[in-house]
């Protein structure tokens, strides 16, 4: 057992093991998965990806408020605004899984110097977007220990790393919503 663990920490870390293998392999195996295959006739729920771009836009609206809060001593607000933003993150993720269970994936159309923005940006966003969980929630329970000394030093990782995935979820949306069957 590390010592330098606290009974809180303890208590999550099975947890955030478990949530932080499951939640990337339950999506990559939903993201397979279409509703219509097991005899559902499920219109395809287009309507969502406008707005889960934009809880990715809020959330990163979120994050930056977030640090803003802290750094001016609004402890109190910084935790509303990290519970929200991590609220967002579950909220698009349940419409993400939902969107491609009922669609077949948009191909990208853009071609030449475009395509392979495009595809840099979905790879580092995906791969990103799968690491971040442990951060998030690793930085979550530090707080809620009120192990702020090493939340701080985890924050400063996380932060960057979640903002990043946050906006280029709206740059994704925005590049690739062109395509979308209408």
């Amino acid at each position: 057992m590390d010592n330098n663990l606290n009974a809180v920490e303890l208590k999550y870390r099975k947890w955030i093991i478990v949530l932080s293998i499951a939640i990337p392999l339950v999506v990559a195996i939903l993201f397979g998965v279409k509703l219509k295959d097991f005899g559902y006739d499920v219109k395809p729920l287009s309507f969502l990806p406008p707005i889960y771009a934009a809880i990715n836009g809020v959330t990163a609206v979120l994050l930056v408020a977030a640090v803003m809060a802290v750094k001016n001593g609004k402890r109190k607000l910084h935790e509303n605004l990290m519970k929200t933003a991590i609220a967002c993150s579950v909220a698009f993720l349940g419409m993400y899984v939902a969107y491609h269970m009922t669609a077949e994936s948009t191909p990208y159309g853009g071609e030449g110097i475009s395509r392979y923005i495009y595809f840099f940006i979905l790879l580092t966003h995906i791969l990103l977007s799968i690491i971040i969980i442990p951060f998030v929630l690793v930085t979550y329970v530090r707080a809620l220990a009120e192990r702020f000394d090493k939340h701080r030093k985890l924050a400063r990782i996380t932060y960057p790393m979640w903002l990043y995935v946050a906006v280029t979820g709206v740059i994704v949306y925005l590049m690739i919503s062109p395509y979308y069957a209408h």
